[in-house]
């Protein structure tokens, strides 16, 4: 899932400048951005809290956090939007959720959440939204969702629906 999200991410991050927009990587290998602990928890609990540094301490940001999806019933399919509770990210979780399901998604009844639990979502101060891209359990989208072309459609897809909410702001 991690080389998945990387890959999507920075060909979305190349999209949204060739957009003109500037954009704050968190990563861009697939490592960790953890500064210290010696356990598992505590190595996830320091990135956790990194990533949260990172998007608090960048001037007018917009997260976008990308995730695959993954359930023990392989008949789950289609993306979905879960936003922060800051200004804005209902707004853009809705419109991003409407773009994914009207081209990529067609026929899902998918809808936007609210993110609770989420220690990252809980703890920025910006709009935010996390996209969960797809199901890893679900073969066909597995496929789907490590094709370069249509990773290229997805990223598409994001990036037009930002630039339409940003401009709309």
């Amino acid at each position: 899932e991690s080389q998945l999200n990387l890959e999507i991410s920075l060909r979305l991050r190349d999209l949204l400048h060739f957009l003109g927009y500037r954009t704050k990587m968190i990563r861009t290998t697939d490592t960790s951005v953890y500064t210290n602990g010696a356990t598992i928890s505590e190595k996830k609990i320091s990135d956790l809290k990194h990533r949260v540094e990172m998007v608090n301490e960048t001037a007018d940001a917009l997260l976008l956090s990308i995730h695959q999806n993954q359930f023990s019933d392989g008949r789950y399919s289609g993306a979905q939007v879960f936003y922060a509770g800051t200004e804005g990210s209902a707004q853009l979780a809705k419109l991003l959720q409407e773009r994914l399901v009207s081209t990529l998604n067609p026929g899902s009844n998918r809808k936007c959440k609210k993110s609770d639990g989420v220690y990252l979502m809980e703890h920025i101060d910006c709009t935010g939204v996390l996209i969960e891209c797809g199901f890893l359990s679900n073969a066909e989208e597995e496929a789907k969702l490590s094709c370069a072309t249509y990773q290229k459609k997805l990223c598409c897809v994001i990036a037009a629906t930002v630039s339409q909410y940003l401009s709309n702001t």
